[in-house]
């Protein structure tokens, strides 16, 4: 019988490494944005290093992850996913459209900290939200994960000018629409693959393509993320010490009127040993619009409509997780 999750193995110029430090220094902001460019064409996929984050920032936002899915279920159910995507998702409650069956991952979900007198919390704006911390459970979440999130965050503005640039617009060009980001952040655990899960083909997370503007992954060196090639072919995206791993949304894709590629990927694990990952999606504020006009594409070329961020990937949120199906 074929093998549902097969995927070969490549060379590793298949999904590029860019070194982003000339972007962040700013002595070759357009020579990074050349790469990229050429990555987010081609595939979708990029690893950054040179990105200054501290490895004891990874390996503390790592721990933390490891020790908080393995409390108790009472300690997690404190802060249980709720329709504003912010605290803790069970196994089970993650189904992406076209899987044939549920995810295996766990999740804790969370964004920037924001006021409950915010003015976009008061507006009810989509994705806008209050975190929730299990503070009083175990308070180390909050603690050890702050300092990476903030520190990816500050590698993604440098990056998103790089894409600017790439796109034939000033650097400054996404600025005001990542004033305020939603830049949500996810830990993922991933247990082993079992023959169980084998029979009923179910993955990790099922093929999906990501629905904001540019993610930035942390995985661990189990491998597993699998990634789609243009061809049809699988390919493994396999770990590499110090990298973060970066593909571009479908939001992002949209907006260059698919010049760049939203690609479809996968995580399945069968390393015999848990696996972690740390998304953070850096997607704009919840009422920016895209729009490839915006872009530069004349009327009589573009392929979209305007659309609004954050009710485009709140309506992918709701078609994909347990927790809207509860409203």
């Amino acid at each position: 019988m074929d093998d549902f999750a097969a995927a070969g193995q490549v060379e590793q110029s298949a999904i590029p490494v860019i070194d982003v430090g000339p972007a962040l220094n700013g002595s070759d902001v357009e020579g990074v944005a050349d790469q990229i460019h050429r990555a987010a064409t081609e595939i979708g996929f990029f690893y950054i290093n040179g990105h200054g984050i501290l490895p004891d920032m990874m390996d503390a936002a790592f721990a933390v992850a490891q020790d908080f899915f393995a409390q108790r279920a009472s300690i997690k159910e404190t802060v249980a996913v709720n329709t504003n995507q912010r605290g803790w998702m069970a196994t089970g409650m993650s189904t992406l459209q076209g899987a044939k069956t549920h995810d295996l991952k766990e999740v804790f979900f969370w964004g920037p900290q924001t006021a409950a007198n915010d003015v976009d919390i008061l507006a009810g704006k989509p994705l806008v939200a209050i975190n929730q911390w299990p503070d009083k459970a175990y308070p180390r979440l909050r603690k050890d994960l702050t300092p990476y999130y903030n520190a990816v965050c500050a590698v993604a503005r440098h990056v998103m000018s790089a894409l600017a640039l790439s796109l034939d617009r000033p650097a400054d060009f996404f600025a005001k629409a990542y004033e305020k980001p939603l830049a949500r952040g996810q830990l993922v655990y991933y247990p082993p693959s079992t023959a169980t899960d084998d029979a009923e083909e179910r993955f990790g997370v099922a093929a999906h393509t990501d629905f904001g503007v540019l993610t930035f992954l942390l995985q661990d060196m189990n491998g597993g993320l699998q990634v789609k090639l243009k061809s049809g072919e699988w390919i493994e995206a396999p770990p590499i010490a110090g990298t973060l791993v970066c593909n571009i949304g479908d939001l992002l894709a949209r907006w260059s009127n698919d010049r760049f590629a939203s690609t479809l990927h996968r995580v399945i694990n069968r390393s015999g040993r848990a696996r972690y990952s740390i998304p953070v999606f850096f997607d704009p504020h919840t009422d920016t619009i895209v729009d490839p006009r915006d872009l530069g594409i004349p009327d009589s070329a573009c392929l979209y409509p305007p659309v609004k961020a954050g009710e485009h990937i709140a309506g992918r949120n709701k078609k994909s997780f347990a927790q809207f199906k509860k409203e």
